[in-house]
């Protein structure tokens, strides 16, 4: 089975691929038995639902690529060297996780790394197919616009104090500091996602993964900014079960969005 899933575009395809990498939840049959049946029948860390809260993308002309399998399996957005992201103490979760983000062990032993050997065969596996997959995807938008925007797509629990002592915001939008998409792109992202009731937070906490900051390559004309989405947007209180009447509030602020970054980049 293919570690990613494609969704092409209904109708006249425009300039911009989703890219949902931590939507997966499945594990590959070699894999299932190590893990803690408990926990792998439902993986928590998982970016839950979002493939199904950008849905809408394809009838705007939108490619999609998500993830199969559960990010416990291997970290679709962690440097393919382990390189850490962020410097400033908080915790973040390997490139092939031991724990959940509070600290739970997810395998069976209780292991306190992944061997190097059976790390590599997860990024052969699992890990390079998914990225090979975007880059070719990218290439074949640019080639046909002239220039391309990925947008990769996130959620996460509204509050998880190994990460950040404070709720998160509603939305964060990152760019690598500014490095990963133009000035222009970022304004219009921006714009769109303010002009709603929710709170918006630029680069802080988060500031875009491995997947925002080695695809966004602005002087290439290929653009890339990272969603990040406290899950309550979109899903009940208790961040557990998908709610339709949230998402649909939040559908309409992010096809609005993506409207203004058809026309800024078209």
């Amino acid at each position: 089975m293919n570690p990613f899933k494609v969704i092409s575009p209904q109708g006249q395809r425009v300039p911009i691929l989703l890219s949902i990498p931590h939507c997966g939840v499945s594990f590959p049959d070699e894999l299932v038995h190590q893990y803690k049946n408990d926990l792998s029948k439902q993986p928590d860390d998982t970016d839950w639902f979002v493939d199904q809260l950008y849905d809408f993308g394809s009838a705007m002309g939108i490619s999609t690529i998500s993830a199969v399998y559960s990010r416990w399996v291997i970290d679709l957005n962690r440097d393919p060297e382990s390189k850490p992201l962020y410097t400033d103490g908080r915790i973040i979760t390997s490139l092939c996780p031991t724990t959940d983000f509070f600290g739970n062990p997810i395998y069976i032993d209780e292991r306190k790394e992944v061997p190097s050997e059976e790390t590599q065969r997860r990024l052969d596996r699992y890990y390079h197919p998914y990225h090979q997959k975007v880059e070719e995807l990218l290439s074949l938008l640019k080639n046909e616009f002239g220039q391309v925007l990925l947008w990769d797509c996130h959620s996460i629990r509204q509050f998880v104090p190994t990460i950040h002592k404070d709720r998160f915001p509603d939305l964060i939008l990152g760019d690598a500091d500014g490095t990963s998409a133009s000035p222009g792109l970022i304004e219009t992202a921006l714009l769109g996602l303010e002009h709603s009731e929710y709170k918006v937070s630029h680069n802080y906490p988060f500031k875009g993964g491995y997947i925002t900051r080695n695809f966004g390559k602005p002087t290439e004309n290929q653009h890339a900014l990272q969603l990040e989405m406290s899950k309550l947007m979109y899903m009940d209180d208790n961040e557990l079960n998908y709610s339709s009447a949230r998402a649909s509030k939040m559908q309409g602020v992010l096809k609005n969005t993506f409207e203004k970054l058809i026309d800024a980049i078209g």
